[in-house]
């Protein structure tokens, strides 16, 4: 598939299967995640990389708190790959966004589903993720950015795209 088209078929999707995505292809997922553009290529961002299903269990629970439900809001996902970025720099917002989107299209074009969660900020200020960073020996001031949740999709889990708004785009020619 080409880029364009791979960027205009990909879709979140909210139900996956139990089955473990390769790992030379999550590999290559996270590679392109490293490529996304930075400000002034400070690579602020840093990406956790979740396959464990206690910790994946763990994380999911924890968002889960912070939402007030006990469901799980990574849908069944059973790969979590959470992005931080480094509160030091002005940009750290924008590149780690820009990582979530490599990672989503990536997957894609692996015929890997996929979905951006929010709630790592919440998360990742609470002591249980001050914990998991200190024990992964990640250091310094990040902000959780989000979880790109990844698996194979459930049948019939693919939505369709929806039409594009009214005045997406405005020509000052």
């Amino acid at each position: 598939m080409d880029a364009i088209e791979n960027l205009v078929t990909r879709r979140s999707v909210r139900s996956f299967l139990p089955d473990a995505v390769p790992k030379d292809v999550l590999e290559k997922i996270v590679e392109a995640g490293t490529y996304a553009p930075t400000g002034m290529n400070w690579q602020t961002p840093v990406i956790i990389a979740v396959t464990n299903k206690e910790l994946r269990d763990q994380i999911s629970a924890w968002n889960a708190k912070v939402i007030g439900t006990d469901t799980d809001p990574f849908y069944g996902a059973p790969v979590i790959l959470i992005v931080l970025a480094d509160k030091s720099k002005p940009t750290y917002l924008y590149d780690g966004s820009l990582v979530m989107g490599n990672l989503l299209n990536a997957a894609h074009a692996y015929g890997v589903a996929s979905c951006w969660i929010h709630r790592a900020k919440e998360e990742f200020e609470s002591e249980e993720g001050k914990e998991l960073l200190k024990r992964l020996g990640i250091e310094g001031d990040y902000e959780g950015i989000g979880h790109c949740i990844l698996g194979y999709a459930a049948e019939d889990a693919v939505p369709p795209a929806q039409p594009r708004k009214e005045n997406y785009v405005y020509w000052a020619e």
